[in-house]
């Protein structure tokens, strides 16, 4: 009797087990996925607007020139800004397919703005790479990539607050300003093409 019940017993003991494991799987594969559909769900946009000192900072236009940002962003036009790099799978190619289908959005009016996006990467992002990666995204004359040296990027973030410290903390950030000396918009979150369009307008209506 007592070698029955060890052999009925065993079984049971197995299949608990197997139950026990397989409830703290599923668990931990809920949690998983719940922060997953978390890390992914798009951050609501928060609009702030401000004034950021430019740094007097070098970059590399996807043109190979070397030019300054302040003069690059103090050229007369509105700027609409953005920072990137090439190998961002997750915000970088939201952001700039919202840049792309603002350019459609303008029409004839983008020949007025200057659309403008900065690696925080330029350790990868050589001009060759941002030409491809511009080219990825339809980019026209009047949209601008950057890059240069590790600093001069840091020294750009720093002065629009953008910087995290690496570019897999970064967020989506987009900056807009209508001439030098007035203030910056801020749009904190994902946005869309018509959201940028209408602040643009809002801007320049103002201005």
């Amino acid at each position: 009797m007592r070698r029955l019940k060890k052999l009925f017993l065993g079984p049971l003991f197995l299949a608990a087990a197997f139950l026990a494991s397989w409830g703290a799987y599923a668990e931990s594969a809920d949690s998983d996925m719940h922060h997953h559909h978390m890390a992914m769900a798009p951050e609501p946009a928060r609009t702030l607007v401000g004034y950021y000192n430019l740094p007097n900072v070098d970059l590399v236009r996807e043109d190979g020139k070397t030019v300054s940002l302040v003069k690059e962003l103090d050229d007369g036009r509105p700027v609409i800004l953005n920072f990137i790099y090439t190998t961002c799978t997750t915000v970088c190619p939201v952001t700039s397919q919202t840049f792309s289908q603002l350019q459609t959005a303008l029409g004839s009016e983008k020949n007025k703005v200057h659309l403008v996006s900065i690696s925080i990467d330029p350790e990868q992002d050589t001009p060759a790479r941002l030409q491809q990666y511009a080219k990825k995204f339809k980019a026209g004359p009047e949209w601008n990539h950057y890059t240069g040296t590790v600093e001069a990027s840091i020294a750009a973030q720093r002065a629009f607050d953008v910087y995290r410290g690496d570019k897999m903390n970064h967020s989506p950030v987009t900056l807009l300003r209508t001439v030098p000396g007035r203030p910056w918009v801020r749009v904190d979150g994902f946005s869309t093409a018509a959201d940028l369009l209408n602040e643009y307008r809002s801007l320049t209506a103002v201005n």
